[in-house]
């Protein structure tokens, strides 16, 4: 029904930049984008569990987890029809798929997920 596709991952050295995109598409909702009520970008690390980096809340203000405040922006073009996640100062640390989703009325849909690699 809803179909949500990343791109913008790859390798990078510590310090750099990164842009992720997520386009969210669907057949059977003309305006999706408005459909959602939430939105967010997840990543997950070998080994560890899958933790949300930075999402909108419902009244649309952005929140972010601790270890990327100040470098990661998550923003969106309705437009578009896509959300995306700036990266910017990237530390190995970060290193893990990322993953983008979106919850549209109780059922929660997810993209196939992006490496990102830092090196340092």
């Amino acid at each position: 029904q809803v179909q949500l596709v990343e791109s913008g991952g790859g390798l990078v050295q510590a310090g750099g930049s990164l842009r992720l995109s997520c386009l969210v598409s669907s057949k059977i909702i003309s305006s999706v984008m408005s459909s959602i009520s939430r939105m967010g970008w997840y990543r997950q690390a070998p080994g560890k569990h899958r933790e949300l980096v930075a999402g909108f809340t419902s009244d649309s203000s952005a929140n972010y987890v601790d270890s990327v405040k100040g470098r990661f922006t998550i923003s969106r073009d309705t437009a578009a029809s896509t959300f995306y996640l700036q990266m910017n100062s990237l530390k190995p640390e970060d290193t893990a798929v990322y993953y983008c989703s979106v919850t549209i009325g109780f059922r929660d849909y997810w993209g196939q997920g992006t490496q990102v690699t830092v090196s340092s």
